[in-house]
């Protein structure tokens, strides 16, 4: 399945919800690849369960010491806090969009696409996210739809999407499936 595939998992040092890095996490080992959590501080990062704080995680790479070709796919998990505090940082949006520029597969689960609009690469594609992002995503040229997971081929590479933590089980496969190709 995914035998020697290491796929990076952005995070901002707080903010990212739980379920959202820990479930697809599980799913990428279970199929034998290798997450790494990339972030733009050392150290560890914080993560929540909606507003209360949960575990702590630690970060095996900064965006300043690695880039996308150092990966085979990419996860931006959700959390509000989490990709609003990503999309304000350009080394981050920088590491983003050279998964894009790659071709290599990318997966953002709830409010994670604010991210994919600063690194403006939803132009033409179908994608889902949390409802409160519909008007952002069309704004920058995306077609929101109302669906568990959506995968999107657009310019060459998959891009996988999904609404909430309760569709994470619809996401990982996908993303497994996505980061198996």
């Amino acid at each position: 399945m995914m035998d020697g595939k290491t796929i990076a998992f952005l995070v901002a040092p707080e903010g990212v919800e739980e379920a959202e890095l820990t479930e697809p996490w599980k799913a990428v080992k279970q199929a034998g690849g290798t997450p790494k959590l990339v972030s733009t501080d050392s150290g560890r990062i914080q993560a929540f369960n909606h507003l209360d704080k949960a575990g702590t995680y630690a970060v095996d790479a900064t965006v300043d010491e690695v880039s996308a070709s150092d990966f085979d796919g990419l996860v931006l998990p959700g959390g509000v806090a989490n990709p609003d505090f990503l999309r304000m940082d350009d080394r981050a949006v920088g590491f983003v969009r050279g998964f894009f520029e790659a071709g290599k597969p990318v997966a953002a689960i709830c409010h994670a696409p604010w991210t994919l609009v600063e690194a403006d690469v939803v132009r033409g594609r179908t994608m889902t996210s949390w409802p409160s992002l519909r008007t952002d995503l069309g704004n920058a040229g995306a077609t929101w739809v109302d669906k568990e997971v959506v995968v999107d081929t657009h310019n060459g590479n998959v891009l996988v999407t999904s609404r909430k933590p309760d569709d994470l089980k619809a996401f990982n496969q996908a993303a497994v499936d996505a980061f198996s190709s």
